[in-house]
């Protein structure tokens, strides 16, 4: 059944008949899906340290924010976490995940660096994915003038930033990385062949749409022949050997919700070590809703906690 707070939710979106995404242009969804934060988010949590920089990247600047847990001295060295944020490679920013970065930091006792990637339309694939792999690269070898742990460094993210995540996990083992730690990837885009019965069954009614996602794949993507790229679509990786252990979250009314357990089924057939949770009654998108959906801050918990072991 529906969780209570999401019928609830969705019970406001119908009666205010609020556009979609799909019915807006780019830099009119970034504008909404930025101030529907203050709604739905848990106000932010003070940490200890807070930075924003830029980093060189294949097609110029990136920007970066990091956090350190509450309690960590700044000469401390401990475990880190690179998280790309979701919104369909075309929508979100530093300021739509924040408080969920804050949260995930205190309550995890690790770094985390937010990558703010390009975007489509005005970047098109594979730009996200260059800028996501770059941070990640940059993490790693700066990882002492950082102070973090070089051999306790995580991936993350959410929706097409869970994409981004396992996608530079896999870069980095074919291009002689060293190994990361963990994968840690909320309900992520594994397939943009759009092919699992999950997407009719939860393509309508749930905010996610197939038209919404349909709209992310014509900013971003230069045609359709780039969901069959493995950096789009993972699950055709030829190869998943080797990548870290990974916590994938889902939620089963979402239209990605079958593809997220089928990565899940593909990464424990090549021998990677895999926990799949499914919140039956939720929606894509629900971790960042915790001021109005119970059940985010229970997920919160459970990704920190996941990530808290990342100090033993």
């Amino acid at each position: 059944m529906l969780d209570v707070d999401v019928r609830r939710l969705l019970d406001v979106v119908n009666a205010r008949k609020m556009r979609a995404y799909d019915e807006m242009t780019p830099q009119e969804a970034r504008v909404s899906f930025k101030a529907s934060r203050f709604s739905s988010q848990p106000d932010p949590q003070d940490v200890a340290h807070v930075d924003d920089f830029t980093i060189s990247g294949p097609h110029g600047e990136i920007q970066v924010r990091s956090y350190r847990p509450l309690g960590a001295r700044l000469d401390e060295v401990i475990p880190a976490l690179v998280y790309y944020h979701g919104g369909g490679f075309t929508i979100g920013d530093l300021d739509t995940h924040d408080s969920l970065c804050r949260e995930l930091c205190n309550l995890s006792g690790v770094a985390i660096f937010s990558v703010n990637y390009r975007k489509g339309p005005e970047c098109k694939f594979p730009a996200a994915h260059d800028d996501a792999y770059a941070a990640l690269r940059w993490v790693i070898e700066n990882a002492a003038k950082m102070r973090i742990n070089p051999d306790r460094i995580a991936v993350g993210g959410d929706s097409s930033g869970g994409n981004l995540a396992t996608v530079s996990a896999i870069r980095l083992r074919d291009e002689g990385g060293p190994p990361l730690a963990f994968q840690l990837l909320i309900y992520p885009g594994t397939d943009f062949r759009f092919g699992t019965p999950s997407h009719e069954r939860n393509g309508h009614d749930y905010m996610l749409t197939k038209k919404t996602l349909d709209y992310f794949c014509a900013c971003y993507l230069n045609s359709d022949e780039d969901k069959l790229d493995w950096r789009m679509s993972p699950t055709l990786a030829p190869n998943l050997a080797g990548l870290p252990p990974a916590l994938i979250l889902s939620g089963g009314f979402d239209p990605l919700v079958d593809e997220n357990e089928i990565y899940a089924q593909r990464l424990k057939e090549a021998g990677v070590t895999v926990e799949y949770v499914c919140y039956s009654g939720q929606i894509h998108g629900f971790i960042t809703m915790g001021r109005i959906i119970k059940q985010a801050n229970e997920a919160v918990a459970l990704c920190a906690d996941r990530l808290r072991a990342l100090q033993r």
